[in-house]
């Protein structure tokens, strides 16, 4: 039987990956994990519900040439299907708790499920939007664990979601009472919108450095999370580095004080370098001296240059520049995959070594992400490495 499962890290040479779809892709009805300025945005604007045909066509005409380039260097791409209820349909938790209006969608597929060697693990998710959104790839892991006998996979524990996992009127006051000093306090002190009431996190909030994995406290990843995500990589004799970011005051950015997913934060490309945001560098001192012992650059990414004109805010950005940007994907230590838009970071890419391959992505952007948060790479060539053998004390 063939192996199938086996990803350590985010370079070595791809094999296999999941890739999403943005069929069935909604804009989220209220639930309280998620602000939505539906006044900036929806179809009509001011309304939540099914993303228009035109787009679902446009983002799938570029995910088609990404596909495309991925399989002419060599991996297998399979493609998320896509269960029913994802389609603007009403659903309840387990327990009945709570209603939701809609579900998010299956497009990125990096936030809901982590591989880490031969384990597949799935995360609670924070949002109702997204409870179930692990099913719809079940079907794949499901042929996985028969076909690879190596392949261990289990879940988180599923969350409740109720009303106390969440800060109540939490998006009100950050609108209308909290300074910016107050938010910035709030950041340093992880303190957002999920309570400790259970653990928290998503898959796409961490980076996998074969025996260390890396991962951002943020907005959708609470304290308990982490802890559960440090028990069990203990358990698997693997080492969880907790990580947060600080931002810049800038009161253009309306979600400055909201970290999302550490791929637009923190990046390694092959071993011994890892790119960072400098507008959300790592603050956690443990981090600077535990690259620095164990010789790797850390470097500054250039600055965004694509313009995007969102008609959504499920990237959490606005018309203009992101860090989206840094959102790249990695075919193996020489080759990464750039949005096309980044003419910057393709050049300083290319200027390091790495051949560039661009990606025109804008039109899949909107949905929610961009080239990580859209792949589950599942087999990488490549065994469990130690690339931090000299420590840090307690971290």
């Amino acid at each position: 039987m063939a192996k199938i499962v086996n990803s350590w890290n985010e370079w070595d040479p791809l094999k296999r990956v999941i890739i999403g779809r943005p069929e069935g892709t909604n804009v989220p009805a209220p639930e309280p994990a998620w602000w939505y300025d539906l006044p900036k945005g929806g179809f009509p604007l001011g309304q939540w519900g099914p993303f228009p045909q035109e787009m679902v066509d446009a983002a799938n005409e570029q995910m088609d040439y990404f596909v495309a380039q991925i399989e002419k260097r060599g991996a297998i791409v399979e493609r998320i299907d896509i269960h029913p209820f994802m389609f603007n349909k009403a659903f309840s938790s387990p327990t009945e708790d709570w209603t939701q209006l809609n579900a998010h969608g299956v497009n990125n597929v990096r936030d809901v499920t982590m591989i880490h060697g031969n384990f597949i693990v799935e995360a609670t998710t924070v949002r109702r939007t997204r409870i179930y959104e692990r099913f719809n790839l079940r079907p794949i892991f499901e042929r996985y664990f028969k076909e690879d006998p190596e392949v261990v996979h289990f879940a988180a524990p599923m969350p409740m979601l109720t009303d106390e996992s969440y800060v109540k009127n939490y998006y009100y006051l950050y609108e209308n009472v909290w300074t910016d000093e107050d938010k910035k306090n709030r950041l340093h002190n992880w303190e957002f919108q999920l309570t400790e009431k259970e653990p928290l996190w998503d898959a796409a909030d961490a980076m996998r450095f074969g025996k260390d994995i890396f991962h951002q406290g943020s907005c959708v990843t609470n304290k308990g999370g982490m802890d559960w995500l440090k028990r069990m990589c203990a358990a698997l004799g693997l080492r969880l580095h907790h990580v947060l970011f600080d931002t810049p005051m800038d009161p253009k950015k309306p979600d400055n004080f909201h970290p999302w997913h550490i791929d637009v934060n923190f990046v390694p490309l092959k071993p011994g370098l890892c790119m960072y945001n400098p507008d959300w560098a790592p603050r956690t001192p443990e981090v600077w001296e535990l690259f620095k012992k164990n010789d790797w650059e850390l470097i500054p990414a250039a600055r965004p240059t694509r313009v995007h004109k969102n008609k959504v805010y499920l990237t959490g950005l606005y018309e203009g520049k992101s860090w989206i940007s840094m959102n790249t994907f990695s075919q193996d230590p020489k080759t990464v995959y750039v949005e096309a838009g980044e003419t910057a970071y393709c050049e300083q890419l290319d200027k390091l070594g790495f051949e560039v391959v661009p990606i025109p992505y804008e039109k899949v952007i909107p949905f929610g992400g961009a080239l990580h948060c859209t792949t589950l790479d599942v087999y990488r060539e490549g065994d469990c490495e130690d690339y931090f053998p000299n420590q840090v004390e307690g971290y």
